[in-house]
């Protein structure tokens, strides 16, 4: 056991020389920073021993729980094999299998995977893949996209230019290319008597305005299927995929999908497009792929994009490259998840886990400070009413710290809430996490009343 001196050496030592993601430093002037010792099922341990819940999933990556032992003992018997080799000019197994596999699972709709390490790289591929087949096609003034208000697809440039959070890419604006950006099927933007797919279906007609304008210079339209997770877990109606699948094919525009979050069983199908029966021109896959263990990200397309690259001359080729591109060790992670998914059933288990803990979270559906409940799959959110504005500026981090504080580690967007648990919670799990967050959430607003 590392003792506290030691442990406050290790938040010190990592302040001093670790730029950490997503966070304003200062921030930690008085926010914890949590040294974490080691992870096992759905807990991380910190360096005094203290648990918590990992109830975000370690940012939506880890699906069967730290210290995964299947995980753990492909691994070791990968390294004994082949940790890395070049994917130009060489194959392996893991890379090979993994893309079969998940062709196999869009009945080889998707038949071609391309290879990358983060999420950010899957759609800069995928969107440079849709304006070169297009160059490739002798359709060079298909150089434009689409994408949803309040999209978010990763932070380079080429995916910052697609995503409209403002925090994200206000401060890179004159980098980015201009995207078309337009209306959400977020069911929160139901007007009386709307249901979620008059939403999507309002929201659909929006694109094909702008199609019926702008389709000979558009390449394509870009969305997170079923859930915009940054924005805030905005979810909406599956009709909307087929609604843009319809209107992509009759105006000659690709359409993109970004299951880097939501992929992966997430939505409670192991496509989130499957839900809305449609496949895209290009799907691109991360965080949850690996089982939370390595980075690995790719693309799936189809043959006719894959066959406008098929040429003798090299500039035709897509010579896109990143040096770890289809990794053996995390492939063979992601061939190990696969296989958790087929051997326990997790689809189905899933279900009745997501069953559970909606019953359990039911009161805040009648909470005075909560709006909008909703749940898809193992993704549940809700949105918090706060009349002050500093307060609900600082609602997030006080949330977090707050929750830390009662063994959970939950990291709200503003002001909405969101659980996005790993797929091993047992019974007493999902009772404990759904009674500690609806405390934690009384906890922050008695603080924030009192202040």
């Amino acid at each position: 056991m590392i003792d506290s001196r030691q442990q406050n050496s290790l938040v010190a030592r990592s302040l001093r020389s670790v730029w950490h993601p997503c966070t304003q430093m200062q921030h930690h002037e008085t926010l914890p920073l949590i040294p974490v010792s080691h992870g096992k099922g759905a807990w991380l341990f910190d360096t005094e021993g203290k648990r918590y819940l990992d109830g975000i999933s370690s940012w939506w990556v880890n699906l069967f729980g730290h210290a995964n032992p299947r995980i753990n003992n492909a691994l070791k018997e990968q390294l004994d094999k082949i940790e890395h080799a070049m994917l130009a000019g060489f194959t392996h197994e893991p890379v090979v299998q993994l893309s079969e596999q998940l062709a196999e699972r869009t009945g080889h709709m998707l038949g071609h995977c391309f290879y990358a390490s983060d999420g950010a790289s899957a759609v800069e591929i995928a969107l440079k893949m849709s304006f070169h087949a297009w160059r490739n096609s002798g359709r060079t003034e298909k150089q434009e996209f689409v994408c949803l208000k309040g999209s978010y697809h990763g932070e380079t440039i080429g995916a910052l230019a697609v995503t409209d959070v403002a925090i994200f890419r206000d401060a890179y604006g004159p980098l980015l290319q201009r995207a078309h950006v337009i209306d959400s099927p977020d069911a929160r933007n139901a007007q009386d008597g709307e249901s979620a797919s008059d939403v999507a279906r309002r929201a659909a007609k929006a694109l094909e305005v702008l199609l019926q304008e702008h389709a000979d210079t558009i390449a394509a339209v870009i969305v997170e299927p079923l859930v915009q997770c940054a924005t805030g877990m905005a979810m909406y109606d599956p009709v909307y995929l087929q609604e843009v699948r319809s209107l992509c094919d009759r105006y000659q525009v690709h359409l993109i999908a970004d299951e880097i979050a939501v992929g992966c069983g997430r939505t409670g199908t192991f496509f989130a497009c499957e839900q809305a029966a449609i496949w895209p021109d290009f799907l691109c896959l991360s965080k949850g792929i690996s089982g939370g263990y390595l980075p690995l990200s790719l693309v799936m397309t189809r043959d006719e994009i894959y066959r406008a690259f098929y040429d003798a001359d090299v500039a035709r080729g897509f010579l896109h490259s990143h040096s770890y591109t289809g990794n053996p060790l995390a492939c063979r992670a992601a061939l190990a998840t696969l296989s958790i998914f087929e051997e326990d059933n997790v689809l189905e288990t899933n279900r009745v886990k997501a069953t559970r803990l909606t019953a359990a979270l039911a009161p805040l559906v009648d909470h005075p400070h909560v709006t909008n409940f909703r749940q898809r799959g193992m993704i549940w959110a809700f949105d918090v009413g706060i009349d002050d504005a500093d307060l609900a500026a600082s609602f997030s981090r006080r949330f977090f710290s707050a929750a830390l504080e009662q063994e959970l580690l939950l990291r709200p967007i503003g002001t909405t809430v969101y659980l996005m648990p790993p797929y091993i919670l047992n019974d007493d799990e999902i009772d404990w996490l759904a009674e500690r967050m609806q405390s934690v959430l009384h906890q922050v607003l008695i603080q924030g009343r009192d202040t």
